[in-house]
């Protein structure tokens, strides 16, 4: 995905790379001093390694949460079926109808599948959305807490603003708070805004 908010430009071209054995050697020097790891991106589960690599980190005694945006549904049932993540946070970029215009990709249906996978799984985990105003409007937000609501998604839905005046893959401008004053929850959804 190539979407216009993005705060991982560098990693999202290729200019962030770490190498897996460093990493494994860090955190072999904080066995005790650390719970767990985060994978996120870009997107995680891109990795052509992101498995025997999860295996790594588990066996070394760390809990695993991934961040991603349900671009690999494949993969992620992988990581689900063999126990290697505790926690997943799934990014809800929006409904199909604008996704290719945030995303730049067509992987709407990958999103929806990986979100059943969760929802149908044992694994604790999130569904979240990053608002820029002017790519989610407070109509479509309604829309899309409908949309979790008709697939019978039951929890927390978090929403964290953009933050302007960061680097990002596209120039969007400064982006409005529009619906902090409003009440989006619904019986089954508590709608949480992150600061």
């Amino acid at each position: 995905m190539r979407c216009s908010y993005c705060y991982n430009p560098d990693i999202v071209f290729g200019k962030g790379k770490l190498d897996f054995e460093n990493i494994l050697n860090f955190l072999k020097s904080r066995i005790g001093l650390l719970d767990g790891v985060v994978l996120s991106g870009g997107e995680c589960t891109i990795h052509k390694n992101i498995i025997p690599f999860i295996e790594e980190i588990k066996a070394l005694g760390f809990i695993v949460k991934i961040d991603t945006n349900g671009s690999k549904p494949a993969v992620l049932k992988k990581l689900i079926d063999q126990k290697l993540i505790d926690y997943a946070a799934l990014d809800f970029k929006s409904l199909s109808l604008t996704f290719k215009t945030i995303t730049q990709s067509n992987l709407f249906a990958e999103f929806e599948e990986s979100l059943k996978l969760l929802m149908n799984s044992s694994i604790p985990f999130e569904v979240r959305t990053t608002l820029h105003s002017a790519l989610i409007t407070p109509t479509q937000f309604l829309k899309m807490t409908e949309y979790l609501e008709n697939l019978n998604y039951n929890g927390n839905y978090y929403v964290q603003y953009f933050i302007n005046n960061v680097p990002t893959i596209g120039d969007l401008g400064h982006s409005e708070r529009l619906l902090k004053s409003e009440n989006f929850s619904t019986s089954k959804i508590n709608v949480i805004f992150r600061e």
